[in-house]
């Protein structure tokens, strides 16, 4: 008997060397294919800018080399005769590393899908932009927890009794972590409810900052300082929250003082001349102008406007306008402006000789 006659678990070395070859041109077979797939879909995708494109090179950019090696070794042992308990466990085997490279093709067209929908709707939607990403975390947990559930299932484990198991085991690991399911359901209702959504600017109690990422557990600030700030969702929902960037108008409320030398038939001459310089500025509604009160040094007066826009620095211009302009009518008309000062009266007896 040759050597190649021999046999050896069952199959000749005829046939094993027929099924290694099988593997390794197989092998390489499919690793030259992925190439020719990825380099022909870069190509066009450049030119045409198709999503399809993109997408399609993305799926295959995830096959991994465990399963094309996988896959080779089981066209290679179709040329062989195995035992049948060796045989079913090598197909369960299969079968599972067949699921996990699904999982990896389904995760990474997720992937893809969220962040072209995320890209596109930040600038427009921010709001959209946080519930596609939150919801995309949760289809790969869904995508991933079913794939464990067919691989366990395939390798003979009871899931009815599995899920009943991991059911009382969940109420368990609910009650131990309840701080961070609590900032998880925390998140799924900021992503609903959008009290604020990324790039919003919020004031929380006297923290204020730009929201940069709504996560499961965490919400961070981009503060005014530069520094990031960072919330945990549950405490961010039970504070007291302001957003400035739904704001539509802005209240504008600011006092000035004249001295108390100031002629009484000046008074209303400043009503008049406040009323004029606001009204003359842009994306501005006048509301009010009142001599308040009678103050410790000053004539206080108080002016109320609203600027037609959320921009604060619109607001800082307007009233850097104003504040030029009060300055030098009052100027023209001799109106001065009051500054904290006090007076004495000293009064001297006289002394009799």
């Amino acid at each position: 008997m040759t050597f190649l006659g021999n046999i050896f678990f069952g199959n000749t070395m005829q046939t094993w060397l027929i099924a290694l070859c099988a593997v390794f041109v197989t092998f390489l077979s499919l690793i030259l294919i992925q190439k020719i797939i990825t380099r022909h879909l870069s190509g066009p995708a450049k030119c045409t800018g198709t999503p399809i494109d993109d997408l399609l090179r993305a799926v295959f950019s995830q096959t991994k080399i465990f399963f094309l090696f996988i896959v080779s070794i089981y066209i290679g042992s179709n040329f062989l005769v195995l035992p049948l308990n060796i045989l079913k466990i090598w197909n369960k085997l299969v079968f599972v590393v067949v699921i996990i490279q699904i999982a990896f093709w389904v995760g990474s067209g997720i992937n893809f899908i969220i962040s072209v929908n995320v890209k596109k709707r930040k600038a427009d939607d921010a709001a959209s932009a946080t519930t596609i990403s939150v919801l995309g975390f949760i289809s790969k947990l869904l995508l991933w927890s079913i794939a464990l559930l067919l691989m366990l299932d395939n390798l003979g484990v009871n899931i009815t009794s599995l899920i009943a198991g991991l059911g009382i085991g969940g109420i368990a690991v609910a009650l131990a972590a309840q701080n961070i399911l609590g900032d998880l359901f925390a998140s799924l209702s900021i992503v609903i409810d959008k009290p604020f959504v990324i790039g919003d600017f919020i004031v929380v109690d006297q923290l204020k900052g730009t929201v940069e990422h709504i996560g499961l557990k965490t919400t961070r600030l981009r503060s005014l300082g530069g520094e990031q700030l960072i919330f945990s969702n549950n405490d961010l929902l039970k504070s007291r929250i302001q957003n400035f960037k739904r704001m539509v108008e802005r209240r504008i409320v600011f006092s000035f003082g004249v001295t108390y030398q100031t002629p009484p038939e000046k008074l209303p001459l400043i009503n008049d001349m406040i009323r004029e310089i606001v009204r003359k500025q842009q994306q501005v509604r006048f509301d009010r102008v009142h001599f308040k009160e009678y103050g410790e040094s000053a004539l206080n007066f108080e002016v109320v406007y609203f600027v037609k826009s959320q921009d604060y620095n619109l607001y800082m211009d307007i009233q850097q306008e104003i504040n030029l302009e009060m300055f030098r009518r009052f100027q023209e008309a001799a109106i001065e402006f009051a500054y904290p000062a006090r007076t004495f009266f000293i009064q001297h007896e006289g002394h009799s000789s």
